[in-house]
């Protein structure tokens, strides 16, 4: 006996995965400014890092970083799942590999936080330099997505 979906609910849950993506798009940008204020406590005087310090940017990062990570995570298995129950397969191409590296970028960067803590520098430069890339393929990967969902809009209205 094979579960069918509803083609309202197969419809409208094509959206699900586009909206979710430009939510952590903005959440991965206010991740970055909480990192850069954090990043300043190292290097400000005394009297600034005790200011930046109340501000609790590190463990805001931190927390917005857990968040990105579980939604990225979730988004995309999301995304690909929906993908795959409406057409039955799964369009393999930029958008689908970008993603797939992004979630693993995502992975790697959140597994150096320990390393991080303890003063690496190593892992924090690449803690930051994954993250530049990331944010770069995530703005690529709005772009892209739009085009995307511009097609399925197309379908539905034909």
């Amino acid at each position: 006996m094979a579960l069918e979906i509803p083609d309202p609910i197969k419809t409208w849950s094509q959206f699900g995965h586009p909206l979710l993506m430009w939510v952590l798009l903005g959440i991965t940008v206010y991740a970055l400014y909480l990192g850069i204020q954090s990043s300043k406590i190292r290097s400000a005087d005394k009297e600034t890092r005790k200011e930046l310090v109340k501000k609790n940017f590190s463990q805001r990062h931190h927390k917005m970083g857990s968040i990105l990570l579980a939604l990225m995570v979730l988004g995309n298995i999301g995304g690909m799942a929906i993908t795959y129950i409406n057409n039955g397969k799964l369009f393999v191409g930029p958008h689908l590999l970008a993603g797939l590296g992004m979630t693993a970028l995502i992975a790697v960067s959140a597994s150096l936080v320990p390393y991080m803590q303890k003063g690496n520098s190593l892992a924090r430069n690449t803690h930051v330099s994954l993250n530049v890339v990331l944010l770069g393929l995530f703005g690529w990967q709005a772009i892209s997505g739009m085009q995307i969902l511009q097609k399925i809009v197309d379908n539905i209205m034909s």
